[in-house]
């Protein structure tokens, strides 16, 4: 692990690439939830964010690093490869992947993730029986993870498969569940 000082650097990776079809418009531009997002992961114990843009072109917050995802149209896959390219630029030692379509997820749940961060460096954040985000991915993993995803799938289909992922409820605290509609 690649400490600066001793304090071990965890960047936000939020992706809001997506143009959210079924929503009726890219979740990036709904009033607030960019904000939230950063807030969450800023307040949250993250010392850089990376937005991870694609069907809509925003301002980034201050202090926050926007790319774009060439390949957002091929799915979430797309983003992550961008989100962790930037991160790892970024001398990251840990990616915490975010998404921006979670708008009841807070700081206090990214707090309670980073929290729980073990020698695995694997750690989720569950809602009950429900895996959601964010997620803790440190980066030895990060090219295991590139070499698994692909469209759709991001760094779940590599979580899925081990039995070394700190499971973190915070069902408590949030119900990260995502909107994908309006109302």
């Amino acid at each position: 692990m690649r400490h600066h000082g001793s304090v071990a650097q965890f960047t936000g990776v939020l992706l809001a690439a997506g143009a959210g079809r079924r929503y009726g418009k890219p979740k990036v531009l709904v009033e607030g939830w960019l904000d939230i997002a950063v807030g969450a992961l800023r307040d949250g114990g993250c010392s850089d964010v990376v937005l991870v843009l694609g069907a809509a072109e925003v301002a980034a917050p201050p202090g926050v690093t926007a790319i774009t995802a060439p390949q957002w149209h091929d799915g979430l896959s797309a983003s992550v490869r961008a989100g962790l390219a930037e991160a790892d630029r970024m001398g990251a030692d840990y990616a915490v992947v975010h998404v921006i379509d979670t708008p009841d997820v807070g700081p206090d749940v990214v707090a309670r993730v980073l929290g729980r961060v073990t020698d695995t460096g694997l750690a989720r954040a569950y809602f009950g029986d429900r895996p959601g985000h964010p997620v803790v991915i440190a980066r030895r993993h990060w090219p295991e993870v590139l070499a698994r995803i692909s469209g759709d799938n991001g760094a779940g289909t590599y979580l899925r498969g081990r039995h070394d992922v700190e499971i973190v409820d915070c069902g408590d605290l949030a119900g990260g569940h995502d909107v994908d509609e309006p109302g």
